[in-house]
């Protein structure tokens, strides 16, 4: 599941659907590199691909959530680094351009990362509101506040992307 980079186009998506059976039998250090395409940190991709085979799809998101949850802060300093901010289609009015460019600026000024948001069940045409939405309310958190919601926000990115890269092709 791509993440819109500020420019609207895709920042990023999970390597194409595996499958889990593929998944489970690649190499360690391919199948980390896939991972690592679903949530930037080389520790968690580490901990998932060392724990193959998985039985099933929720067993990999169970362990996937597992490891998220047990990361120190500079493994999701790592992970959010790899993360671009939100944006606009291109055809977007330019005036909207500019307030989200002003909004991920000032929240990058104040938290030091961009800023995350798992957009899966809505539609494409509520994103630019709810990324905007996100943003106001979020830059009122304090730091440790905004740290667990952005945390919170990465693990519901990589269990999309996790489960785009191992669903059936």
């Amino acid at each position: 599941m791509p993440v819109q980079s500020r420019s609207g186009g895709p920042a990023r998506s999970a390597a194409p659907a595996w499958g889990l059976p593929r998944f489970n039998g690649a190499p360690a250090a391919e199948a980390e590199a896939a991972l690592l395409a679903c949530f930037g940190s080389a520790t968690w991709a580490r901990r998932l691909a060392g724990h193959r085979p998985y039985p099933d799809t929720d067993a990999l998101l169970a362990a996937a959530d597992e490891a998220a949850y047990d990361l120190a802060p500079a493994d999701h300093a790592e992970a959010l680094a790899a993360e671009e901010s939100p944006g606009l289609r291109p055809d977007a009015p330019r005036s909207a351009h500019l307030a989200l460019a002003a909004a991920h600026a000032e929240y990058e000024r104040r938290f030091g990362h961009a800023f995350v948001i798992c957009l899966d069940g809505y539609p494409p045409a509520e994103h630019p509101d709810q990324v905007l939405a996100g943003i106001r309310a979020r830059l009122g958190h304090e730091e440790d506040r905004e740290r667990a919601v952005a945390a919170d926000e990465m693990r519901r990115l990589a269990r999309g992307r996790l489960a785009a890269l191992v669903s059936s092709r």
